[in-house]
């Protein structure tokens, strides 16, 4: 696996972690952010990364820093 599959995959297994720690479903997940449940399965799945503004909106709802979601800290 390249440097950025790793990436997309960790970020859409954190993604997910989260999600369901909320015990939210793509679907509301993705209501929330304004988005299709797509474009979470796509995230989740590490077949796409979320844009910049998503990215803020998802540490924002989580509650976690930018470094965390995106692999840099634990």
């Amino acid at each position: 696996m390249n440097n950025l599959s790793a990436l997309m995959t960790n970020i859409g297994n954190k993604i997910k972690m989260e999600r369901t720690a909320k015990k939210l479903s793509q679907s509301e997940l993705a209501s929330a952010l304004g988005i299709t449940q797509d474009s979470i399965s796509l995230w989740e799945t590490g077949k796409r990364l979320p844009d910049t503004q998503y990215i803020i909106l998802l540490c924002k709802f989580f509650e976690v820093s930018s470094d965390y979601l995106l692999g840099l800290e634990e």
